[in-house]
Parts: structure tokens; sequence; C-alpha cells
């Protein structure tokens, strides 16, 4: 069963549509690349809490696994943060192609793989409805980062290094198997994230953190 299409001609779509294309400047290497910056010492898991929660400005390359049920496809899968903005393309085999998802904080918008715009009203939902998979698109910018969600209770499971081990949120169970060099810290580098219905695994290459 697929949700019915939404087309997009509405003006609040354009401060949307130039987010993205800032970071598409930047992405192609048509603009000054931005600087990187080091992440400060995360020696205790508040550290990590509060500077990983606010860091505003990422990105990382990676792949990802989505299985659900008969349903499910793997690829690449690639993430940049900037502020509340976000850009996320994912893109492998089994037909999919290139599927795009950009939000604002208030609005997330699917671009299929043959370029249809949709409004996600509630994106979780709205993407197993179309595709029969879901990807928890609201929190999984935390969930990478190796941080819970601040807008909804968590129990969280710390190892000695500070470093989160597993995390139960929103109906949620993810776990970080490994964590990689990056920035000057340690950094998610595997991550499966599962409930009922859906297991995703991500498998993430290579992080980057940029100056506000």
């Amino acid at each position: 069963m697929f949700a019915p299409d939404i087309s997009l001609n509405l003006p609040d779509r354009q401060p949307l549509r130039l987010v993205w294309i800032g970071l598409c400047l930047v992405l192609s290497g048509c603009a000054t690349v931005r600087p990187s910056v080091e992440l400060p010492p995360l020696t205790t898991w508040e550290l990590r809490q509060e500077v990983l929660g606010a860091v505003s400005d990422w990105a990382f390359r990676g792949r990802i696994a989505v299985k659900s049920g008969d349903e499910g496809f793997n690829g690449k899968f690639n993430w940049e943060q900037s502020g509340e903005a976000f850009f996320v393309t994912v893109s492998g085999p089994l037909g999919i192609g290139t599927v795009k998802l950009e939000g604002d904080g208030q609005t997330v918008v699917l671009t299929d793989e043959n370029g249809v715009e949709t409004v996600l009203t509630d994106p979780e939902s709205d993407l197993y409805l179309r595709n029969g998979w879901t990807i928890p698109v609201n929190s999984l910018r935390y969930w990478a980062l190796g941080v819970p969600d601040p807008d909804h209770p968590a129990e969280a499971d710390i190892n000695d290094s500070g470093q989160l081990v597993s995390l139960e949120q929103s109906d949620w169970a993810i776990k970080v198997s490994r964590y990689q060099q990056s920035s000057g810290q340690e950094m998610p580098r595997t991550l499966t994230v599962t409930n009922p219905d859906t297991r995703v695994r991500l498998v993430i290459d290579k992080w980057m953190f940029y100056e506000r």
C-alpha cells in the first residue's frame, strides 16, 4: 500500500530549498570548503551528552541496511546536519534508486527515485506505508552521535569510558557495537537500531564536524 503523494508548490518550501542548495554547494566543492573542527575532550557520559547533543553542524558518510519482513535494502547512506536542517541521501540496489529526505525542524520532505516530492506528516509511519520499511528520521540525528534524543525519555547503558553501549527510546532499541577515532574523539562506527517491525544497521565510514 502506498500513501498518496502531496505535491509541493507552497511558499514556505523556499527556505528549505535554500538550505539544501547551500549544502549542495559545499558538497560539490562549488563553495569554499568549510573548516572542520575537533571536538573538546569527552571524558564522561555527561560531557558526551552535553557536547554531542548541542553540536549543530556535522555530517557523516556511511552505509545502511534495512530489513522489515520481506522488504528491505542496503546501500549508501549520507547525512548532513546544519542547525535544525538536515539532508539525507539513501541509495542502493533492489531498484530503489536514490531517495532523498530533507527537513528543517518542522517539515520533512521525501524525494523519491523519480523526483516526486512528498511531505511526510509522520515520517516513520509514512515511510513504512510507502515502502514497507522505515528509518527513525527524527531521532537518528542524535542516536548516530551516540546520545539520546533529548525530546523523549530514555534508558541508556554506558561503558567505563562514558560511551553509549545501548539505548531504549521511543519503542526503538539502539546498540553501538563499535567506535572509531574521529575529530579527536571516539565516535560511533557501527549501530543497530530495531523495533518490532524493522531492523536498521548503520556503518559510519567518516565523521565531519564544522564551524558554525
